[in-house]
């Protein structure tokens, strides 16, 4: 029997919640709520849950708080719901480290669209086959990227992504040196066909080359900016 995938969804409204409640129920998935920063963040951070629906303006600790501390512990996939004035603190959230947004007022099958795209792909590459085998490992001379165990190293250390920052990395990784555009990004790793914010890549690339600074700088300056197109990671000569 599958087991279920638990989803812990965030907001101040209990009306927003009950209605996201009531549709990814209808899906199977296990619900839990919180109404404010830290009640999400003990929740979030004491359990496993496979995602969190965080709204971005809680009272008390705000959603992008929330989701700068929960990443210092946790990579659980993080959507945020933001309200359409609230575009500066929308790209904030990428920053520091959530994975997808929701505009609100929202569709309710965008959402469910969202949440099983994020799972789909979360569960593809954080849960092993046992038919998987070092054949899906990518190696660079600073750059080693496990896909059967979802791990990246760099300079010989360990690297801890969010599952859209290594979603990220493993695309560009599969193609070395060909350029995507952010459109080309958003199309394939947001699963964004019509809508989507170009900077969500600006902000992801950004994290992603922070974190593989931390431990190796060649890893890190192989993704390239390629002005006025888009991204590449380049294998060094």
């Amino acid at each position: 029997m599958e087991q279920k995938l638990h989803i812990l969804v965030v907001d101040d409204e209990e009306r927003i919640r009950r209605l996201l409640r009531m549709y990814l129920e209808k899906e199977g998935y296990g619900i839990e709520e919180a109404e404010d920063g830290e009640t999400a963040l003990a929740l979030a951070t004491e359990r496993d849950f496979d995602l969190i629906l965080l709204d971005l303006m809680l009272p008390g600790i705000d959603g992008t708080e929330v989701c700068a501390r929960l990443r210092q512990v946790k990579s659980t996939p993080v959507i945020m719901l933001t309200a359409k004035g609230e575009e500066t603190n929308r790209v904030h959230g990428f920053e520091v480290g959530a994975d997808d947004y929701v505009v609100k007022p929202f569709s309710p099958r965008e959402v469910i669209y969202r949440v099983k795209a994020i799972l789909r792909r979360s569960s593809a590459t954080a849960f092993l086959s046992k038919e998987a085998n070092s054949s899906n490992n990518i190696v660079f001379p600073h750059l080693v990227i496990e896909h059967d165990a979802h791990r990246v190293s760099a300079g010989g250390q360990e690297v801890a992504l969010t599952p859209k920052e290594y979603e990220l990395l493993h695309y560009l990784a599969v193609s070395p040196d060909k350029v995507f555009s952010r459109e080309e990004l958003l199309k394939d790793v947001w699963n964004y066909e019509f809508f989507g914010d170009l900077r969500t890549v600006d902000t992801h690339v950004k994290r992603l080359r922070e974190k593989l600074n931390k431990v190796s700088t060649e890893a890190a300056v192989m993704i390239t900016t390629v002005w006025g197109v888009g991204y590449k990671l380049e294998v060094p000569k």
